[in-house]
């Protein structure tokens, strides 16, 4: 996983008129779970920013009055009007345990359907995986290069050492859809 740093303070005041006082200041409150204890913190908004524009999955170190965390971005909520960030959950990785998280998916080789003609359709953009975190990997490669007009790869075709998926293995990935010139044609 890729790393990122997010400076931090620690919030003396809980409840939604302090929190509510923090985002007037350009800050997002924030709360760190999973290891010995809570950790409710506040950091500059701007921090934020390569962890929510990018579908990578970040080990964030987070750096809260000299007390080093290392963690996954969790759950993120947003503003419904303005689309602003209000608040963000971090699971802590500790020694041991399992972690479960989104990792997107990327697509390797060149399908014979698409030299065809026919056009590669993404059904699912990211897998969601559980496993101890350095065992997961930055991408999901998925190979393409047996993908016909038509023909769908599911969940269930990929392999991944050392982490198990959490999604059906039914679920659909990508298929070939054939276009509406050839659908009588095909041969």
């Amino acid at each position: 996983m890729k790393k990122h740093e997010i400076v931090g303070y620690n919030r003396a005041n809980l409840g939604k008129t302090e929190s509510k006082a923090l985002r007037a200041e350009g800050y997002v409150p924030g709360v760190l779970y999973g290891g010995k204890s809570q950790v409710h913190f506040y950091a500059p908004a701007i921090l934020f920013r390569q962890l929510l524009s990018s579908p990578e999955a970040y080990e964030v170190t987070l750096n809260i009055e000299g007390d080093e965390y290392v963690a996954i971005l969790q759950d993120t909520q947003f503003h419904p009007v303005n689309d602003q960030l209000i608040h963000a959950d971090f699971l802590e990785i500790v020694e041991g345990k399992d972690i479960k998280v989104e990792v997107p998916i990327r697509f390797v080789g060149t399908a014979p359907g698409v030299q065809k003609g026919g056009k590669l359709i993404q059904k699912l953009r990211k897998l969601k995986l559980q496993g101890a975190a350095d065992r997961i990997p930055d991408y999901v490669d998925v190979n393409v290069k047996d993908l016909d007009l038509g023909k769908t790869i599911k969940v269930g075709a990929v392999q991944l050492e050392g982490v198990e998926i959490l999604d059906g293995p039914l679920l659909p990935i990508a298929s070939i859809e054939i276009p509406r010139a050839m659908r009588g044609k095909t041969a």
